[in-house]
């Protein structure tokens, strides 16, 4: 299971540059992320909607009509991608550019050519800031525990063990205790934005993580007309 499975945080590299595009992407994998490529705009869109990535790296300078900065108004104007924090790449270093990268909708603004260890460390800087439960490596609720490096999950000590697709949906859940997901965004969340899959499908995962926690699995909650949250108020 741990070998086909990974709660790393999910990247998105836009960047049309092979050289400049392997060298970010190795730099990822080998920080601890998993990283996916597009090098166009219309590829980045498709990347969006396929692996719901927590952070973007985006080159302003694409091939096509749409620059980077057109994607970044884009995505902070959808509400399904609002929210994803984007860092910007390029060569521009003039203070308007970054006026306008950041004004475009960028958490932060990156020039080339730049150090891969301060491009990590950047990327790490926005997710503490934005979203600091995606680097954390064991997430709590009550007496149930995550461990995302070992993808082992405990309830007072004793170990549960879940298939991979219900440590996805627990994660999700755990991230943030208490909060109400949809079916639709644990579906973003989990299994990225592939229309095919049906809301039902989160239903039965639902149902199978709730039977692998024993005796934890009424911490999952049905919100009635809403979805499902974790809370750990019925942990005893």
């Amino acid at each position: 299971m741990a070998a086909a499975l990974s709660l790393k945080p999910r990247v998105l590299v836009v960047e049309d540059q092979p050289d400049i595009a392997e060298l970010i992407l190795i730099n990822l994998r080998h920080g601890g992320f998993q990283a996916t490529l597009a090098a166009d705009a219309d590829a980045a869109c498709r990347a969006m909607d396929e692996t719901a990535p927590e952070i973007v790296l985006l080159d302003w300078m694409l091939p096509g009509p749409r620059s980077g900065l057109d994607l970044a108004r884009q995505w902070r104007a959808a509400p399904r991608t609002r929210d994803v924090p984007i860092i910007m790449l390029t060569a521009r270093s003039e203070e308007a550019d970054k006026l306008a990268g950041l004004n475009g909708g960028a958490d932060d603004y990156v020039t080339k050519p730049f150090s891969p260890r301060e491009l990590i460390a950047r990327i790490h800087a926005v997710l503490r800031r934005r979203a600091p439960e995606r680097l954390a490596s064991e997430l709590t609720a009550g007496p149930l525990s995550l461990d995302v490096e070992q993808l082992r999950v405990r309830y007072r000590g004793e170990e549960r063990r879940l298939g991979p697709t219900e440590i996805r949906l627990l994660h999700c859940l755990m991230r943030h205790p208490e909060r109400v997901y949809s079916r639709a965004r644990l579906l973003d969340e989990v299994w990225g934005r592939q229309a095919f899959i049906e809301e039902r499908t989160v239903d039965v995962h639902i149902k199978r993580l709730r039977h692998a926690l024993q005796d934890a699995g009424d911490m999952i909650e049905t919100v009635r007309g809403a979805g499902y949250r974790l809370t750990a108020k019925r942990s005893g």
